[in-house]
């Protein structure tokens, strides 16, 4: 509920890894994108092109359901 929608640029255009850096300051997160929005990035690669809109969680969020 409180994940922040987000829409892709071109600096982050096919670079998921670059995004989680930006983010979490882990860019092993990148897959957290694809799994948080399986309907706007079905592949975590190539469908992360500019102006696609999906949500990105929480660090809090992911550590609570990584256990970690």
């Amino acid at each position: 509920a409180d994940d922040t929608l987000h829409t892709l640029t071109s600096v982050h255009e096919y670079r998921p890894d670059l995004l989680a850096y930006d983010v979490y300051k882990n860019s092993n997160l990148w897959w957290v994108f694809a799994v948080r929005n399986p309907n706007a990035i079905k592949d975590p690669i190539w469908d992360f092109r500019q102006g696609t809109v999906f949500y990105i969680p929480k660090l809090i969020n992911i550590q609570k359901s990584l256990g970690i």
